[in-house]
């Protein structure tokens, strides 16, 4: 029996390959006797992984060597207070909010340092990006923090901002939870990236934080030593027992990645699979989607029926198709089809064709 096409927005989809891979593995890795879940994070059997998970991700991102690689827990709501703990020095922000996961970043961090709002797209539903030319920066912000694809919005700076081209030498905060390792990123533009795994890069449990060498030492003296991103990364992310299974199972993920082609080669197909969904989507005289092309993501698509009661009607008959979890967020309503780098194109083709089927019954 063929397995159902998942379209979560995560914990989402993760490649068959891979958890094929997992289960041959689940008793016994590599001739060891134990489960990847049994084996103490000092070890030599899970430093192996450890450290081949470190370096497949560095190689897939081309992170450069002045940049820290940490495995951390908490997600990125964790985040959310953990970078202004380590970046802000209890100082000015400034937030660039496209919707509610920048929303909630801004809420968050205004417990431990003052958060300034440059920029906003409220005003349009977080339905377009504020042009950087338009930023209102702060005079000396520790950081500037953006959130690179909103998942439930569904917008994407498909180019991060160049700070320095306007005039700021804040280093620049992003949360590409929701797109990491789905496009290359310029990380000259970057002083920190962090990113819930359970998107793009394996199940829940595992946080990804990127950061550069000379922002490692700003922390106050209030933020946790679990959470002291120097700490952690003196300690080579094993200050305290890492999500072991998590890591494991994103190292397998970081491999099959780079047996695609790599980067260049996933940003290319996830590039086809949003725009094959997209033109379903703007042909049509019964789904709409209202984000502007420009910055429409190629992650979190989400559409409204243009006949709201039949909704119901149309999840009831995806399911039936075996299209999975099509279901908006609860804050926006209506349908939201996630296109992450474990969806193949043909969960897409097969939601393009139930599109139509459902609009030629009930359009």
């Amino acid at each position: 029996m063929s397995r159902p096409y998942n379209f979560s927005a995560g914990p989402a989809a993760i490649s068959e390959e891979v958890l094929a891979i997992a289960a041959a593995e689940m008793l016994d890795w590599h001739g060891c006797g134990m489960s990847v879940m049994e084996m103490s994070h000092r070890g030599k059997e899970f430093g192996q992984i450890h450290a081949q998970a470190q370096a497949d991700l560095r190689t897939l991102l081309a992170i450069p060597e002045h940049f820290h690689l940490l495995f951390m827990q908490g997600g990125a709501w964790a985040q959310n207070a953990i970078v202004p703990l380590n970046l802000s020095r209890g100082e000015t922000v400034d937030f660039v909010v496209t919707g509610a996961w920048s929303q909630k970043s801004t809420k968050e961090a205004q417990k431990y340092c003052r958060a300034h709002i440059a920029a906003s797209s409220e005003d349009t539903g977080f339905t377009t990006l504020p042009a950087p030319a338009t930023w209102q920066l702060s005079d000396r912000p520790a950081y500037i923090h953006l959130c690179s694809n909103e998942t439930i919005h569904g917008v994407e700076f498909h180019e991060l901002p160049d700070l320095r081209a306007l005039g700021c030498d804040a280093p620049l905060v992003i949360d590409f939870s929701s797109h990491v390792a789905s496009r290359p990123v310029d990380w000259s533009r970057v002083g920190l990236a962090f990113a819930g795994a359970q998107k793009n890069l394996g199940p829940a449990g595992l946080t990804l934080v990127v950061v550069r060498e000379d922002l490692l030492d700003r922390a106050l003296p209030t933020c946790p030593s679990a959470f002291t991103y120097q700490t952690v990364a003196q300690h080579g992310s094993m200050f305290n027992t890492p999500p072991t299974y998590a890591i494991y199972i994103a190292s397998l993920v970081f491999q099959w990645l780079l047996r695609l082609g790599g980067i260049k080669a996933v940003e290319a197909r996830n590039t086809a699979k949003a725009r094959c969904l997209y033109e379903a989507i703007d042909q049509s005289a019964l789904y709409t989607n209202p984000v502007d092309p420009a910055c429409r993501s190629r992650m979190n698509i989400p559409f409204h029926l243009r006949d709201a009661e039949l909704q119901d009607a149309f999840l009831a008959g995806a399911r039936d198709r075996g299209l999975l979890q099509l279901k908006g967020h609860k804050s926006v309503g209506g349908m939201r089809a996630s296109l992450y780098n474990a969806m193949p194109m043909e969960g897409v083709l097969a939601l393009v064709e139930y599109l139509r089927d459902f609009e030629q019954t009930h359009g």
